[in-house]
C-alpha cells in the first residue's frame, strides 16, 4: 500500500510539474507577443517626442520630451494633416456605413432565401476572396478615369465598397445561418413582413457580427496606402497614409519625427470605435466563423 501511495504521489507531482511548465510556456509566448506588438508602438511614440527630425539622431529615450511635432501638424501653414485626417474620416465613415448596409442585405438574402444562382453566388464570393483588389487595379484605374472619378475620394470609396462586399457578406451569412429560422416563421405567423423580420428581429441579433464588419471597414482606409497611391494625385485629396508618406519621401525625407507623430494620432479614431463596439466584437468574431 505504501508503494502504491508513493507512486500516486509521484504521478500527481509529475502532473503538477507539467501543468506549471505549460502555464510558464503560455506566459512566455504572451510576453514575446507583447514585446513584438508593444515595441513598434513605443518606438513611434518615442520618436514623435524627439526634437530632432532625423531618424538616425532621434532617441528612444529623449532627454527633452517635446510636443513640437504634434503642434507642427496642427498649426503650421505648410501642414495639410488636418485635411488628410478629414479626408480619411470621410472615406472611412462612408465606406463603413454603405458597406455594412449592403453586406447585411446581401447576407440576409443568401441566408434566408432560396433562388436560382444562389449556390453559384456563394461560390463567386469564395472565389473573389482569393484575389486581392490590386489584381484589378489596371481595369479599375481605366474605369475610374472613364467615369471621371480618378483623383476623387468617391472613386476610392467605390473601390473599397466593392472590394469589401464578398468577404464580409460571406462572414455575415455564416452568422445569420446560426440564427434559428423558427424566429422568422413565428414572426410571419404574427403578420410580420420581410422588412419587419429583418429590421426588428434579425438585425438586433446580428449586432456582434455587424460590429466586426463595421470595425474592419473603418480601419481599412486608415491603414491602406497602395490604393490611394494609385487613385489619388492631388495633395488636397490625400488620405493619412498617403499624406504621411510625403514626410519621409523626397523633399520631406528628414521628417521622421513628424511622421511618427501623425502615425500615433491615427490610433485615436480606431481606438474610439473599438471601445464603442468592444462588447460585441469577441462574440462576433467567434460566431462569424461558424457556418450553419
Amino acid at each position: 500500500m505504501s508503494k502504491l501511495f508513493e507512486r500516486m504521489q509521484k504521478k500527481q507531482l509529475t502532473r503538477k510539474q507539467k501543468s506549471k511548465i505549460e502555464v510558464a510556456f503560455i506566459y512566455l509566448i504572451i510576453a514575446v507577443m507583447f514585446i513584438i506588438i508593444f515595441y513598434p508602438l513605443f518606438w513611434a511614440f518615442a520618436i514623435s517626442m524627439n526634437t530632432s527630425s532625423n531618424l538616425y539622431t532621434a532617441s528612444l529615450s529623449p532627454e527633452n520630451w517635446s510636443l513640437d511635432n504634434y503642434r507642427w501638424l496642427f498649426t503650421n501653414p505648410r501642414s495639410d494633416y488636418l485635411l488628410w485626417y478629414r479626408n480619411t474620416l470621410f472615406v472611412s465613415t462612408v465606406v463603413t456605413v454603405v458597406t455594412t448596409l449592403l453586406v447585411t442585405f446581401t447576407a440576409y438574402a443568401f441566408s434566408r432565401y432560396r433562388f436560382k444562382g444562389r449556390t453559384y453566388g456563394l461560390y463567386a464570393f469564395l472565389l473573389l476572396q482569393m484575389f486581392p483588389v490590386l489584381m484589378a487595379m489596371v481595369a479599375l484605374y481605366i474605369l475610374l478615369n472613364t467615369i471621371g472619378l480618378l483623383d476623387n475620394l468617391w472613386g476610392l470609396i467605390l473601390i473599397y465598397i466593392g472590394g469589401n462586399i464578398p468577404m464580409n457578406a460571406f462572414l455575415v451569412k455564416g452568422y445569420l445561418d446560426t440564427l434559428p429560422k423558427s424566429l422568422d416563421e413565428s414572426a410571419k405567423m404574427d403578420g410580420a413582413g420581410h422588412f419587419r423580420i429583418f429590421f426588428q428581429i434579425l438585425l438586433p441579433l446580428a449586432k456582434p457580427i455587424l460590429s466586426v464588419v463595421a470595425l474592419f471597414n473603418f480601419m481599412a482606409p486608415f491603414m491602406d496606402f497602395i490604393l490611394p497611391r494609385i487613385v489619388l494625385r492631388s495633395p488636397e485629396n490625400f488620405t493619412l497614409a498617403l499624406g504621411l508618406y510625403n514626410f519621409v519621401n523626397a523633399q520631406f525625407s528628414n521628417n521622421f519625427s513628424r511622421f511618427a507623430a501623425g502615425a500615433v494620432l491615427i490610433a485615436i479614431p480606431i481606438a474610439t470605435v473599438y471601445l464603442v463596439l468592444q462588447k460585441y466584437l469577441i462574440s462576433g468574431l467567434a460566431s462569424g466563423a461558424t457556418k450553419g
